[in-house]
């Protein structure tokens, strides 16, 4: 991994969006875009910056699922099938 391939200066974006955007589709690295030399955005691949938003909702109900199993207000699964069942008819 080349770090100086990876940050590059928004004017570098702006003349070079097409090579960018092959960067980033073939490595699948972000690339972190500066601004007077402070970094203000990352351009990302569309496989994935999905992949990471999948990863960070299954986290979200994972963390969901701790909190309702620490405070006691998890049931098991026969109960959960009951009520689904329940509703479904």
């Amino acid at each position: 991994m080349n770090i100086s391939e990876d940050i590059k200066p928004i004017s570098y974006l702006k003349s070079k969006t097409a090579d960018l955007l092959k960067q980033v589709n073939s490595t699948h690295r972000p690339v972190i875009i500066t601004q007077n030399g402070e970094p203000k955005a990352v351009l990302q691949d569309h496989e994935s910056y999905e992949k990471m938003r999948n990863a960070i909702g299954l986290l979200k109900i994972l963390s969901i699922s701790e909190k309702e199993i620490k405070n006691g207000s998890a049931i098991d699964n026969d109960k959960a099938l009951e009520k689904i069942k329940d509703k479904l008819t």
